[in-house]
């Protein structure tokens, strides 16, 4: 005969899986950070981004693929650096889609690096060294991305914060400073490195030409009358 526990536990299991997806109808919907950190991952439907943003979930849809695929390079660049270094516990690891820990509006970045830990990263705990964000064509986003995101990440810790937008061809490095955030800008033509990662080199031309493939082509124009002539 079951117990009283076991019946109780038995509903809560069966209350969860009967309870409504989050996905895209759900965006809108009022939600503290504290009942977001409660869900569990099935509640969600997968593909899309998940943020709490001033006590509001926001849902975004998937990255495009003027977005994932420079992302992708990237993320390939970064681990050949990490399994090439000599001091490979030491340069961490690098992932794509993560929420930045520390951020009140749970931000979730398009990549994340953790370096120097010297073991795996706790990517629910640990804040990453390096966050980075593709700029999007929507500029709503573009704002959040430079100004917003910003402040959260370096506020969470985050060392260095890169801003790769492919519409200005440039990249910008958010760092903390004594008055504020400090920044570099790297243009199409230069290489950036940074202390964080010695001896890793990116060029930024590298990623702008993986979304410069995916541009929309141009329509030929018509003949005019006097070619059909």
């Amino acid at each position: 005969m079951a117990t009283v526990e076991s019946k109780s536990a038995a509903t809560e299991t069966t209350r969860r899986n009967r309870a409504p997806r989050i996905g895209p109808q759900s965006a809108g919907n009022r939600m503290t950070v504290e009942e977001f950190d409660a869900l569990p991952p099935s509640r969600f439907v997968k593909g899309y981004r998940y943020e709490v943003i001033r006590g509001v979930l926001v849902v975004t849809p998937p990255a495009g693929d003027a977005e994932a695929d420079p992302n992708d390079e990237l993320g390939r660049l970064l681990r050949n650096y990490i399994e090439s270094s000599s001091k490979q516990e030491d340069f961490g690891l690098t992932m794509p889609e993560r929420t930045v820990p520390g951020t009140p509006n749970r931000r979730r970045c398009d990549r994340a690096i953790w370096v120097g830990l010297g073991r795996l990263p706790d990517t629910t705990q640990d804040v990453p060294a390096i966050v980075i964000e593709f700029v999007s064509s929507r500029r709503r986003d573009a704002v959040r991305d430079y100004e917003e995101k910003r402040d959260e990440y370096l506020a969470a810790g985050v060392k260095e914060y890169w801003i790769i937008d492919r519409f200005r061809r440039v990249m910008t490095v958010y760092r903390k400073g004594l008055t504020g955030p400090t920044y570099e800008i790297v243009t199409a033509a230069e290489t950036y490195q940074t202390n964080l990662l010695p001896g890793f080199a990116l060029p930024l031309s590298r990623l702008l030409a993986k979304a410069d493939r995916w541009r929309p082509k141009t329509k030929p124009n018509p003949p005019s009358k006097e070619m059909d002539q």
